[in-house]
């Protein structure tokens, strides 16, 4: 019995001390879009995880050869795809069909089985608030299966080996689903500190060259202006337009980064989410028929919240204003609200089937001077970003190139009374 703990831990040892491993490599994150070059690293870690327990299996029970090389094939499949998977599970059959032995085809049905059941659950898994609950039923489902498997197969073994094997197959599943989701939250707050910095960064920034360069501005456009009403040259009349434009243009840009720059003063007050989201599709209404696209807002009831109603307005609508510059004259914005149970959080969805864009576009949304616009300041969305979390709301980018963006923006959920 104690052999068979000893061989079992040595397996745990392994498969976690690769997991870090894998995060070290390519940090894991929340919906990562994976290229090739991700999916076989983490095949192949997974793979020489899953050969290194075959290397140590429990030599106790006759020519069985247990060990925990499934969980290596269920993880990399669940979180990293079937390519990943594949790959592990095509060189665990290869070398476990190098093994041999009188039980190798029940070693490879075990293995294989293990691939179905991550391929099957993979998707619910991936897109579930509670990834501790379908661990369990992933784990229930597949055991059950095994369990009936080696018991009609491998009479060799003794009841005892079945609770043992089974208890700690299960704990090192679920203890690598949450190490797994610790490393992503972790990995998801180091990139909103180095985000912050950037923030402070602009603020800096802003607030050393914003006062110097506004006032002149200022002197400039009004002779402009008192020049082009008194002068009779055509040629400046004509031109004085787009210079005062232009001018605009410039102090909108070190508003929009004072913006970023100085301390908001919030009023915070419990505030009524779905008003705040009507009054937004109703203001952006007109600009939206002007771009030929069309705005779509599903209700799902009252959801309260702590925040500022002007600066959510704001954030809201520069969301949306992006959505239908995005459709490039015809498409469509659609706005829907859901509350997680899990995190008592209301989340606002406001997605478009505009041009969409790519993943390197999108890593950069959010940091300074970036744009997808033609005419973008670039700091709209770090306005946006700095308002949400401000207000302890989240936000998150998702988008496809020519399939649309969707942005998520969530935010605790307040009591009415």
């Amino acid at each position: 019995m104690i052999t068979l703990i000893k061989t079992l831990l040595v397996n745990i040892t392994i498969l976690l001390s690769l997991t870090y491993n894998a995060n070290t490599l390519f940090p894991f994150k929340v919906k990562q879009m994976l290229f090739l070059k991700h999916k076989f690293t983490y095949g192949l870690i997974g793979a020489f995880g899953a050969f290194l327990c075959m290397l140590y299996p429990i030599e106790t029970l006759g020519e069985t050869h247990f060990d925990l090389r499934m969980i290596a094939i269920l993880i990399v499949t669940l979180y990293a795809g079937w390519i990943s998977g594949s790959l592990v599970l095509l060189l665990v059959l290869i070398y476990r069909g190098i093994i041999g032995g009188a039980f190798v085809m029940t070693g490879l049905s075990v293995s294989i089985l293990a691939f179905v059941a991550a391929g099957v659950f993979r998707k619910v898994f991936l897109t579930s608030s509670s990834k501790f609950m379908w661990s369990t039923i992933i784990f229930t489902v597949y055991s059950a299966i095994y369990f009936v498997t080696i018991y009609f197969f491998v009479p060799l073994l003794y009841t005892s080996f079945y609770f043992i094997y089974f208890t700690v197959f299960y704990l090192t599943f679920i203890s690598m689903v949450f190490i797994i989701e610790h490393l992503i939250r972790t990995n998801k707050q180091i990139e909103e500190m180095m985000y912050l910095d950037k923030l402070n960064m602009a603020g800096q920034m802003a607030a050393s060259i914003a006062h110097e360069i506004r006032n002149p501005l200022a002197t400039v456009r009004g002779f402009i202006q008192h020049l082009a009403e008194d002068t009779q040259d055509k040629q400046f009349k004509k031109y004085s337009p787009l210079i005062m434009d232009e001018l605009d243009r410039t102090n909108k840009i070190i508003t929009d980064y004072l913006n970023v720059a100085r301390p908001s003063k919030f009023q915070l007050s419990l505030l009524n989410v779905d008003n705040v989201l009507r009054d937004c599709v109703e203001l952006l209404r007109p600009f939206a028929s002007y771009s030929n696209v069309s705005i779509t807002y599903n209700e799902s009831g009252q959801h309260w919240i702590k925040g500022d109603v002007q600066y959510l307005k704001q954030a809201i609508m520069n969301v949306i204003k992006n959505g239908i510059e995005a459709t490039e004259g015809q498409g469509s914005v659609h706005i829907e609200t859901k509350v997680n149970p899990s995190s008592d959080r209301i989340v606002v969805t406001i997605s478009d089937d505009g041009k969409g864009m790519t993943h390197e576009e999108l890593k950069k949304i959010g940091l300074p001077f970036y744009t997808t616009k033609s005419k973008g300041t670039g700091l709209g969305s770090m306005v946006t970003n700095k308002i949400v979390r401000e207000m302890q709301g989240m936000i998150e980018y998702e988008s496809e190139q020519d399939k649309g963006t969707r942005v998520n923006i969530s935010f605790p959920l307040s009591d009415k009374n």
